[in-house]
Formats: structure tokens, C-alpha cells, sequence
């Protein structure tokens, strides 16, 4: 199985590193790919290119075997859609059953995404939880296609939905973006890489977006 763990990466930070590390784990993933949004559809343009990201993106993933960085939404054009990216993944791994991971958040807004319901002609979709906050209010779409049991996706190649307690850890992009941009010590929030290469190209001095 393929895990995939999109987002906006601005920056990457323990936060993601630590859900990315733990789900990779506990699905078995062969690989996991984080998938940088080069155009986010639901937010405004961040300040960082998408290129930028990215780099910041292997940087910190450089140690961890199994992890990578997808940038497959940075060589087209328009905004990124999700469904796109999993249409795109899937012709190349045909074989390969797709997960895709994404928080409560990402979730309460799925229906909002552009053609939503065939994220799941392509992947399970795994809700990421911390284990004390209930679960999401569902509709009977995601309520008939809800698996209890995480060995049930590998009865199936796409379709279902599960939800999965991580340990999420309360780190904020935009807290870290605003010490740069005061020039605060970011240090513990994200790798020691990823700062030295915010701080090379002055990334977040002048803007929190």
C-alpha cells in the first residue's frame, strides 16, 4: 500500500513528521508520499513558491527511508485538485492500493472539494484523529463506506473510509511563519534543515501568509 499526505507544507514541521512517521508505520505502508499543494484551491496562494516548499519538504524528509516527496501537483497548471493527483498516482501504480490521509479538519471540508466522492474510485480515505476527540459527524455517504477495522482496506483496492488515531502535535505553520517573520527562535517546532534553509533564502521575514 501507498500512502498519501498532502498539504501546503509552509513550512514542514514536526507536526507533519511525526503523523507521517506513525502512519507509515501502522498501515505497513511500502512508502508514504507527501504531496505539496502547488495551488491550494480552499486558501490564498502562499507567499513561499511552490518549489520552495517542496525543497523544504525533501530536506526534512532526507533521513527517513519510505518517505517522499511527490511533486507531481507542481508540474500542472491551474489549482491543485486532490482527485487529480490520486487519478494521476493511480496510472502509474496501478497495482498499488492508495491511502489517502488527511486531518479532521481536511475531512469537516471534504464535500467541498472538487469532485469529492471519486477521492474513493481511487484510495481509502484514513480521517486522522488524536485519540481523546470524538469522531467526526459523518453522512451516510462516508457511514456506508466506513471500515472499524484498518485490516479491512486490504480486502478492497479503494473505496472505504477509516478513522485513525495519531498523535498530533499542537505546532502551527502560522505560529512558525510569524517567528520568522519577528525574528523569534523557531527551534523544536521543525528540523534544524528546514530553518537553515528558511533562514539561506529569508523566507517569512517580511509576511505570515
Amino acid at each position: 500500500m501507498i500512502g498519501i499526505l498532502g498539504g501546503t507544507f509552509n513550512p514542514i514541521h514536526f507536526g507533519h513528521l511525526r503523523v507521517a512517521i506513525e502512519v507509515k508505520e501502522s498501515f505497513h505502508l511500502a512508502e508514504l508520499r507527501l504531496l505539496p499543494c502547488a495551488c491550494p484551491p480552499h486558501r490564498e496562494q502562499p507567499s513561499v513558491s511552490a518549489h520552495q516548499r517542496a525543497a523544504m519538504v525533501k530536506l526534512a524528509i532526507a533521513k527517513h527511508p519510505g518517505l517522499f516527496c511527490d511533486e507531481r501537483e507542481l508540474q500542472r497548471p491551474g489549482p491543485s485538485y486532490m482527485v487529480d493527483s490520486l487519478q494521476s498516482l493511480k496510472q502509474e501504480v496501478a497495482d498499488e492500493t492508495l491511502l489517502l490521509f488527511i486531518g479532521t479538519d481536511a475531512f469537516s471540508q471534504l464535500t467541498s472539494w472538487s469532485r469529492w466522492q471519486q477521492l474513493f474510485t481511487y484510495a481509502h480515505v484514513v480521517v486522522m484523529v488524536r485519540p481523546e476527540n470524538p469522531l467526526p459527524l459523518m453522512q451516510p455517504f462516508f457511514l456506508e463506506r466506513l471500515a472499524q477495522d484498518a485490516n479491512d482496506l486490504t480486502l478492497s483496492p479503494h473505496g472505504k473510509l477509516h478513522i485513525h488515531s495519531v498523535t498530533q502535535l499542537a505546532i502551527s505553520a502560522t505560529t512558525i511563519r510569524t517567528l520568522f517573520a519577528e525574528q523569534h527562535n523557531p527551534s523544536f517546532l521543525l528540523p534544524d534543515a528546514v530553518i537553515e534553509y528558511i533562514q539561506q533564502h529569508q523566507l517569512y521575514h517580511h509576511t505570515v501568509r
